[in-house]
């Protein structure tokens, strides 16, 4: 029988082979966080997210300055409690405890992420200001009226479903708090039949490799439409995918040490995507920066 790093290693190798390659498999967003464990995008934390592009040189400049443009959009004050939803391994809890003074309750429901961002918290001496808990966006352990922001990065278009998630997130709310969020939904059609054909079947790719429920897959005029239905108001939604893409796609081809954090299985794809340019590799996706507020 095989056992110790040499059958952990087996079973990496079958899940990845499983969740790029296999066209009739698919995993739970739990399952893929599982397996991706600590390989994560940035060099110096655990940041999961894209990155904001902007301003940014590095990965961990792009992926901080997400977690900053989501925390000025949802207006953080020091005397905020924030719920944090798909929390990964905390990077930006830590970033806002200490950035922002706020106090965070975060939710997640990939066990190991937890097990290892309540260790980071502990080392950082932060767990009096960041309580993280395994549980899910869609059906929250908190009272009602209880935080004064919800903030999601690059974690809602996961949930089953982002609707009913919403409904959640006004729940717990205090009257007059506000909702941040960075997701992701299908870009605009771009014109020609081709086109929108390959925008079609990379999204369909994307949302069964990825967990995203085909409830999902809302566009901007949806989005909004579902946010007001929850009882939200104020709600705005802007695109920042050319803030998004094009500074990740350029960083992987100038930086390999980004990819070769990866499994090798996992790192070919992305491998594959740099020979094209990022208005073609990203074609179906669009990144959304969006706010809301519940009613005083």
């Amino acid at each position: 029988m095989i056992a110790g790093p040499t059958a952990s290693r087996l079973r990496e190798t079958w899940g990845y082979l499983r969740w790029f390659y296999w066209p009739f498999g698919s995993m739970s967003a739990r399952d893929i966080y599982e397996l991706v464990s600590t390989n994560a995008f940035s060099n110096d934390g655990l940041y999961l997210n894209l990155g904001y592009w902007k301003d940014a040189a590095t990965i961990d400049e792009a992926c901080q300055g997400m977690a900053r443009l989501l925390a000025e959009t949802a207006g953080f004050g020091p005397d905020d409690t924030v719920l944090d939803v798909g929390f990964g391994f905390g990077d930006q809890d830590m970033f806002w405890a200490a950035t922002y003074g706020v106090r965070i309750v975060g939710l997640n429901i990939t066990p190991s992420q937890v097990e290892t961002a309540r260790r980071r918290v502990m080392e950082r001496g932060l767990a009096d200001r960041i309580e993280l808990l395994e549980a899910s966006a869609t059906d929250m352990p908190l009272e009602p009226a209880s935080v004064d922001k919800v903030v999601g990065l690059e974690c809602a278009f996961h949930f089953d479903t982002r609707e009913r998630f919403f409904h959640e997130a006004f729940r717990v709310l205090r009257p007059g708090g506000r909702m941040a969020l960075a997701d992701v939904v299908p870009n605009a059609p771009l014109p020609g039949g081709l086109a929108r054909r390959v925008q079609r079947m990379n999204w369909n790719t994307f949302s069964k490799k990825y967990s995203v429920p085909a409830a999902n897959a809302d566009s901007h005029d949806a989005y909004r439409a579902k946010l007001e239905s929850a009882g939200f108001r104020d709600v705005r939604i802007e695109s920042i995918r050319h803030h998004v893409y094009p500074g990740l796609h350029a960083y992987m081809k100038r930086d390999p040490r980004m990819l070769a954090r990866f499994h090798p299985l996992a790192r070919f794809p992305y491998k594959m995507t740099l020979f094209f340019s990022p208005e073609h590799v990203y074609s179906a996706y669009d990144y959304i920066l969006v706010s809301a507020e519940k009613p005083a």
